[in-house]
């Protein structure tokens, strides 16, 4: 039986089994699992491998936790549009002049924050080396046409999300989104969470372990001439690249944040808060709450399901049932972030074993019921 590490109230003792059982399942390798109320840990567990070759999941482990990154790069932007320093209503162009060609002049900052910007891939083929090339990246997208007219239908931006967030950011700070992120969040919270990377800390991240088959929607879509398969296959990637120094170094806002549980949760407790945790103040209640404005719903034309984006993080859908005044996002492999107003409450649930779907797995969702449990 694999041994859980850390602490849990007795009144979350279910997510402790929840998460147990997806060990004796034999459904994991390594795991960490978060449960803030009111900015406190009410669970802190740990558990499993590191890695293939035994190398034990510590207090300190950490791994890549793909499109959870999204929810890292959403809070750098309603801060600064907190702040007054960034207008979603502003067309992308306002900040970043050479964004307005080819037909681009209208596409607003709310449109990338709600993945409706028409720009949910690269039209030129890029290679996964490419994503470490901040230059090239963001000039293809400033010169690219819309693939949709913008603000009028959803498509998964799954890597250009970031790109472009981090672009408007950079125009607007004169700084990378990495260094804002760190000097802004992580540094103030003490939260264990890098969108890049230093050296120093490579020997405690943890492997991914790609999985063994790509669910069947994300095959179809990828394997489609469509809208779907330029999103996701270009580049394609083989989840064996977070375990490169170059990966980890390169500023890849979207899918490149490393961490665990416990650090996700801290981040995001500022924001289940009220915009604060522990003195350290993100954003002001109003400012939390400009994620919760509805964008855009319907089908995805990248994740091939219904959508519902507030500002730059997922709303709940009947996939997806959450309670009023909360809103999420997840990774590619199965980690899952989820922020509850109304309950001054966080999930966080990063894992090293990859599912193959893009939009989570049942490890997770047993996990998150339990948590929503010991508050009801």
């Amino acid at each position: 039986m694999t041994q859980i590490h850390g602490t849990c109230s007795d009144e979350f003792a279910a997510v402790r089994r929840a998460f147990g059982a997806n060990f004796a399942a034999g459904e994991e390798l390594g795991a960490s699992v978060a449960v803030t109320v009111d900015g406190e840990f009410v669970v802190d567990l740990w558990a499993g491998d590191a890695d293939e070759s035994g190398t034990p999941w510590s207090l300190d482990t950490i791994v890549n936790v793909y499109s959870t990154t999204k929810t890292m790069s959403g809070l750098c932007m309603l801060m600064l549009a907190d702040r007054g320093e960034l207008d979603f209503s502003a067309p992308v162009a306002s900040y970043w002049p050479e964004f307005a060609q080819n037909g681009k002049e209208d596409v607003l900052v709310s449109h990338v924050m709600a993945h409706s910007s028409g720009l949910s891939g690269w039209e030129e083929p890029v290679s996964a080396a490419d994503l470490y090339d901040w230059d090239k990246l963001t000039g293809l997208l400033a010169a690219q046409t819309p693939w949709w007219e913008p603000g009028t239908a959803v498509g998964y931006h799954t890597f250009t999300q970031g790109f472009l967030q981090g672009e408007i950011l950079r125009r607007v700070t004169g700084e990378s989104m990495d260094s804002f992120f760190r000097r802004e969040v992580s540094e103030p919270l003490g939260a264990d969470f890098h969108l890049c990377l230093d050296p120093e800390h490579d020997g405690r991240v943890g492997d991914l372990v790609p999985p063994p088959a790509l669910g069947e929607a994300v095959l179809e879509a990828i394997e489609s001439d469509s809208v779907a398969s330029k999103s996701l296959a270009n580049p394609m990637v083989t989840a064996m690249e977070p375990r490169t120094r170059e990966w980890r170094a390169a500023l890849i806002p979207a899918a490149g944040g490393i961490g665990n549980a416990r650090s996700v949760g801290r981040v995001h407790s500022a924001m289940a808060c009220g915009g604060s945790v522990d003195g350290v103040r993100l954003l002001s209640p109003q400012g939390v709450d400009t994620a919760l404005a509805e964008q855009i719903r319907g089908h995805d034309q990248v994740l091939r399901a219904e959508s519902r984006f507030g500002m730059g993080f997922g709303l709940g859908t009947e996939l997806m049932p959450l309670p009023d005044r909360c809103f999420y996002w997840g990774g590619w492999g199965g980690s899952v972030a989820i922020i509850d107003l109304d309950r001054r409450l966080t999930i966080s649930y990063v894992m090293n074993r990859m599912a193959g779907e893009l939009s989570g797995d049942l490890r997770a969702a047993g996990v998150v019921l339990a948590a929503m449990a010991g508050v009801s």
